[in-house]
């Protein structure tokens, strides 16, 4: 009995030594980096440092049922960098903050489906891999754009035609309020690949807008917006977690300011925020009249996905990053997408 004991045992042993061994072996997560690129700016972009480009904007067209592209050459180009990078993925974002239309098309099930015909016919066009819904926001017109109560369940509607017209083997997604208010995830969620959280514009100075962790200096943050998408029913492996390459200020500062114009000086002095994790600039008197991201935050943010299980990150908008490439490249080294 002993000797059998022994045995069992030992290869009870054995099996979880290879088992840790096989887990030290396991490849690490990948992670996905989504740039967004915008039709009306002409910065070349290194097509190396992201996994996905949403480019922005397609819209709504004027009849509600179909899609309208700004700048066609210019996705056109952006589709082009996959042959130095093939696995890239290039996505047509559709709206964005005062584009409007959407609720007359996803309030119709006749014109729902023609958009989704036509969002097809765009993807396959201009070779895409899929299509990015960033409606700001269903059942609101705080964007001057029109909406009704209805908004909510016609977005599901809009989904599940969306879904059934691009097919399994295309990508859906969609950008997302930083607190998951407006859409109904439950029920939309099995139609989606991910969800971008537009986790920045939370506040505006005295405030940081992207904090990571919640503070005295903010209204909201990254911890909490992830919190509320969990709760509203997204798993955690589908969620991208939104960062801005600009900063938000208030009277002091101007309201928006791409990174690579950000520079401390005799009036103004970088600081950080321990408690929110966070960098700002301050006034001679420690007032907060800028918050934006550096990459020392950035790095904290990735540390943030890869220890909550996260899908990835998305940032608003490459050309606010510097020539060099300070904010893209770290993202794409902290997830792994190049080497050091």
């Amino acid at each position: 009995m002993k000797v059998r004991l022994f045995s069992v045992l030992t290869a009870l042993s054995l099996f979880v030594t290879m088992l840790s061994g096989c887990a030290e072996k396991a490849p690490e997560k990948d992670y996905v980096i989504i740039a967004y690129v915008t039709s009306w700016k002409d910065v070349p972009v290194d097509p190396t440092v992201m996994t996905h480009i949403n480019y922005a904007f397609g819209h709504v067209n004027d009849t509600f049922d179909g899609v309208r592209v700004d700048n066609p050459s210019r996705l056109e180009s952006i589709v082009a960098l996959k042959a130095k990078n093939p696995e890239l993925n290039v996505m047509l974002s559709v709206g964005g903050w005062g584009s409007g239309r959407f609720s007359e098309m996803a309030s119709d099930d006749q014109r729902r489906l023609s958009f989704a015909q036509d969002c097809l016919k765009a993807v396959e066009e201009f070779g895409l891999d899929g299509i990015d819904i960033d409606w700001e926001y269903p059942t609101s017109d705080a964007a001057g754009i029109s909406s009704s109560p209805d908004d909510r369940e016609n977005f599901n509607l809009l989904m599940r035609d969306l879904r059934a017209v691009l097919g399994d083997d295309r990508l859906l997604t969609l950008a997302s309020s930083a607190y998951a208010e407006y859409i109904d995830f439950w029920a939309c969620e099995k139609y989606l690949d991910f969800v971008n959280i537009m986790t920045y514009d939370m506040a505006n100075a005295p405030y940081h807008h992207a904090a990571l962790y919640a503070s005295e200096n903010t209204e909201g943050c990254c911890e909490g917006a992830v919190k509320a998408h969990v709760e509203a029913g997204v798993p955690i492996e589908k969620l991208v977690l939104g960062v801005p390459f600009y900063g938000r200020g208030g009277t002091a500062m101007p309201r928006f300011m791409d990174y690579r114009h950000i520079e401390a000086g005799e009036e103004f002095v970088e600081m950080w925020d321990e408690v929110a994790q966070a960098p700002y600039l301050a006034d001679k008197d420690g007032n907060l009249v800028l918050g934006y991201d550096t990459p020392e935050s950035l790095t904290l943010k990735c540390d943030y996905i890869k220890e909550n299980g996260l899908l990835g990150i998305m940032y608003w908008e490459y050309a606010g990053d510097t020539p060099e490439g300070e904010l893209s490249n770290v993202l794409a080294k902290e997830l792994g997408i190049i080497n050091e």
